[in-house]
């Protein structure tokens, strides 16, 4: 089932919402809920964002470091990616959007990164989003996100919200692999229930929870790129709503 997004969101600056193409969202409730979206930012911000993605990749190719386990990407952490159009991904105001959409009550705290498949990529393992982190001190406060700190994380919190964008996918056809597969269930031997295209400048978003088991399908015919990031919310929310053995599985 589909349906038109409805939620209303917290009015934003002008300088933000001018990026928007202001296309329809759909929210869509199986095999779980989460959102899609074509068309996100308009033409000329989505070129900067492809561009400076393609100046990130040439310039810090030996920051990337590999991701294992989620179709082996390699990836380069939004906290340094600041001054660039990418860092819209780590500012406040993406971070109340993306939490408005979905209804979570987040924390600030951003983590996430910029990937890159390259051709050939295998199949990630079926991931539910759910997973500890750690912040430095104090809470963000309003207007204010926190990304990671290596060695400096003290404050645990749970991913809350996933959100995969993609870019610089130019002319993805039907058989060039590469989706991701939303699924019903962890089982990594089953087809997914639904494939979700790399299409340039779209988007999934999904609160995390047990059932939203996904996975990078593997056997892309070329390059892939897209920004992974995850909004949290405190460990003791995450207890109340998932259950304290569930979350602490996932530590």
């Amino acid at each position: 089932m589909t349906g038109v997004m409805t939620s209303r969101v917290q009015a934003q600056p002008a300088w933000f919402t001018e990026l928007f193409a202001h296309r329809r969202w759909i929210r869509r409730t199986g095999p779980f809920p989460h959102i899609y979206a074509r068309d996100i930012f308009v033409a000329d911000f989505y070129q900067r964002l492809v561009d400076d993605y393609a100046r990130v990749r040439a310039e810090r190719s030996d920051r990337f470091r590999p991701v294992t386990g989620q179709g082996d990407p390699t990836a380069l952490g939004l906290s340094e990616l600041r001054d660039g159009p990418l860092a819209l991904f780590a500012t406040r105001e993406w971070h109340d959007l993306i939490a408005g959409v979905t209804g979570v009550t987040a924390t600030g705290d951003i983590d996430g990164s910029v990937r890159h498949h390259a051709p050939g990529s295998p199949a990630g393992t079926p991931d539910n989003g759910l997973a500890s982190a750690l912040f430095a001190e104090p809470v963000p406060g309003p207007g204010e996100v926190r990304l990671p700190d290596a060695g400096a994380g003290t404050r645990e919190t749970v991913r809350a919200v996933a959100v995969l964008f993609h870019l610089g996918n130019p002319d993805w056809r039907t058989g060039d692999g590469g989706e991701i597969g939303l699924r019903a269930d962890r089982g990594h031997s089953t087809r997914p229930t639904l494939t979700i295209p790399p299409l340039d400048n779209s988007m999934v978003v999904f609160e995390c929870t047990p059932r939203s088991w996904h996975n990078f399908a593997g056997g892309n015919t070329a390059d892939r790129g897209s920004v992974v990031m995850w909004l949290h919310r405190p460990r003791h929310e995450a207890q109340r709503r998932r259950g304290a053995e569930l979350v602490d599985r996932h530590r």
